[in-house]
């Protein structure tokens, strides 16, 4: 019964890291493109209240509930599918963690331009370029180690 609980934990934890990552890259997405500064800055305020919120502590719950379902089941974490979803997700947040001062960067400057009634600044588009490709790796990463969760397969790391 335990494993049962940890293995709906885990998978729900999952689901919040995957479905709150992609929800917030296409609002991010749709805001910038009408490169209004009030709009972006109220959705951006909106993103970094769901990442701390729901990814933030998606993402330190994930490992407590891998490890202690690992554990109840009796898989060790150096199986190769563990541990290459071990670096998948330290990949994920080697990206991630830019990402979330990066978004609220972008909250700051299109709130002054906003409040300022002027155009985006040439560093919201860098840093907005930045955000945009740390997406694609994280992403992937994460579809990565829900394939390794879901499949198990067998691989030799060690």
């Amino acid at each position: 019964m335990l494993a049962e609980l940890l293995l709906l934990v885990h998978v729900i934890g999952a689901t919040v890291l995957f479905g709150t990552g992609a929800g917030i890259a296409f609002f991010m997405v749709m805001a910038h493109r009408t490169r209004d500064p009030a709009l972006i800055s109220h959705v951006a305020a909106t993103v970094v209240v769901a990442d701390t919120v729901f990814t933030a502590t998606a993402a330190v719950l994930q490992p407590i509930s891998g490890y202690l379902l690992a554990r109840s089941i009796g898989w060790d974490l150096w199986e190769g599918w563990i541990a290459l979803s071990l670096l998948l997700y330290v990949v994920t947040g080697l990206f991630w963690l830019p990402v979330v001062w990066i978004q609220i960067r972008l909250r700051n400057l299109a709130h002054a331009a906003a409040a300022s009634a002027s155009a985006l600044p040439p560093a919201y588009f860098r840093l907005y370029r930045i955000w945009f490709a740390c997406g694609f790796p994280a992403f992937f990463a994460v579809v990565g180690i829900l394939w390794l969760m879901l499949t198990k397969p067998s691989i030799a790391l060690f």
